[in-house]
This record gives C-alpha cells, structure tokens and sequence, in this order.
C-alpha cells in the first residue's frame, strides 16, 4: 500500500513538473484577446500533422525548460496548423481554409508567410500585431533561444542579427 501510495505521488509531482515546462500554447483569437490586456509579442509555430520536423521542433525545442518558460513570459504563444479548417478573423478580415491539391492550406498563415508555405515557420507579431520577422524551418534550442531574446528584448530596433547574434550569451 506504501507502495502505491509513492508511485502515486511521484506520477502526481512528475505530472506537474512536466506541465510546468511546457509551452502554453493559445489560439490566435485568445492570443490577441489576452494582448489587448496585457500587451507582448506574438509567437506563431505554423505547423501541420504531417511534418517531421515540426514534431521534431515540439520534441526537442519547446519542450526544453528553458525555451518553455522563456516563451510562457514573454510570448504569447500560438500554436497555428497551417492547414487549419475554422475560419480566423485577424485586421477585421476572415482568413478561411482553401482546398488545394490533395490537402489545401489556410489564408492566414499563408498570408503571414507570403505565401511561401514551409512548415515549420516561426512568425513573431509585435505587441500591436505588426508582422515582425518570419523564420521558416527547424529552430533547434540554442538558435530558438536567440531568436526569442532577439524579439523579446527588441534588440531588432538597435542591432542588426549579426551583431547580436556574436554578442549573445546563452543560458542553456
């Protein structure tokens, strides 16, 4: 009975600790309500079912504790399927699904992305939902960390990338 009664509470605190360290992903309608509160940066992962390296990005990048909580601060984050179906409505314009092939793509990730559909895509809004950089591809943990900082702290209004990218110090 002891036992079962610390498996029960290790289950319980290994639970808890690993919803503390994980990113705590919004909708982009609940994002931009939550902004006109409490204005921050918007953090847009456009993904879709089928690719690997988004899953890869989940498993690896926004699973790291550090990255997690980082976002969770700083960010709201939204996790956005670049084949999503339910129509979204951003600047008083519905952005709806298009049928396309044998699967079809969204409006609004599309129109974030100019319309060059890569998945994954890391999209950052400023706190006013201005569109501030789109980075397409895998972000692994240390890249992902600067970027974030980058926009976070919006060193991108005093330095190029380059310049910060040489002077970041990493906390991983």
């Amino acid at each position: 009975m002891k036992k079962t009664i610390l498996f029960i509470t290790i289950l319980i605190f290994s639970l808890t600790t690993y919803a503390q360290e994980t990113v705590q992903w919004l909708s982009f309608e609940k994002a931009l309500e939550l902004n006109k509160e409490n204005p921050k940066p918007i953090l847009i992962d456009v993904y879709t079912d089928w690719c690997g390296y988004c899953k890869k990005m989940d498993l690896n990048t926004y699973s790291n504790k550090t990255i997690s909580t980082y976002i969770n601060k700083n960010f709201y984050a939204v996790k956005l399927n670049g084949e999503e179906k339910k129509d979204i409505i951003f600047n008083n314009y519905t952005f709806k699904f298009q049928k396309e092939g044998r699967r079809g793509y969204h409006e609004l990730p599309a129109a974030l992305m100019n319309g060059r559909l890569s998945y994954p895509t890391t999209i950052f809004l400023s706190e006013k939902g201005e569109l501030l950089d789109k980075i397409p591809g895998y972000l692994d943990k240390k890249t992902m960390e600067k970027v974030l900082t980058y926009f976070s702290e919006k060193a991108y209004n005093t330095k190029r990338w380059e310049e910060f990218d040489k002077e970041f110090k990493s906390k991983l």
